[in-house]
């Protein structure tokens, strides 16, 4: 009886041992770290966040002398440089094909991660779909399909608010992002240089 009682006092050391050395974080965790690396990123940026209503009120814009961003409901930050085409006809439109030119930045590793920025020859597309319930885009060629075929959620929001040719920033937090994203909680920033609607 007593080795018996040994034998489960040492097993429960060991469990309690292995415990202690877990370094892994909890989801909850995760989101604390990407909510700092968010904050520290806007703070050592200078950037002026605003509400969604001063961004309405301002005809869907964003004072670039300020450095201004939105937040948006979806917890994306944008900063519109550009809106592109004075045509308000030149919208995008379900199933038009979208290229875009673009670098992404790792807020957790102060990084590029990538760009297609000094890559004539290669353009990132995606096509731009519409449901009753839902947007969405497929990557059909570009670096980002290194990712997958998902378009960030986070990119398809700006489509809203400016036209062929447009100029954005963004701070895409990791339920907006691509697969990686989502899997490691990493928020990533974009500055997208131009959205091409490809009829």
């Amino acid at each position: 009886m007593k080795k018996l009682t040994l034998f489960f006092l040492a097993l429960l050391a060991c469990g309690l041992a292995f415990q202690a050395c877990d370094n892994t974080k909890t989801y909850a965790e995760m989101l604390e770290d990407e909510k700092d690396a968010i904050k520290a990123f806007i703070r050592d940026s200078s950037i002026t966040v605003i509400s969604q209503t001063e961004f309405y009120r301002n005809d869907s814009t964003t004072d670039l002398s300020k450095n201004e961003y939105v937040q948006l409901a979806s917890g994306v930050y944008m900063q519109i440089v550009d809106k592109g085409s004075t045509n308000p006809a030149d919208t995008v439109k379900p199933n038009d094909q979208i290229l875009v030119r673009f670098m992404e930045f790792s807020l957790m590793n102060n990084v590029v991660t990538m760009s297609n920025l000094d890559y004539a020859e290669v353009v990132d597309e995606f096509n731009y779909r519409v449901t009753s319930s839902s947007i969405a885009g497929q990557f059909t060629q570009g670096f980002m399909l290194y990712y997958g075929t998902s378009v960030p959620a986070g990119w398809l929001v700006p489509l809203a608010y400016v036209r062929d040719g447009a100029h954005v920033k963004l701070i895409v937090p990791s339920k907006m992002g691509h697969n990686s994203a989502m899997q490691n909680v990493y928020p990533y920033y974009y500055d997208i240089r131009k959205y091409q609607i490809y009829r």
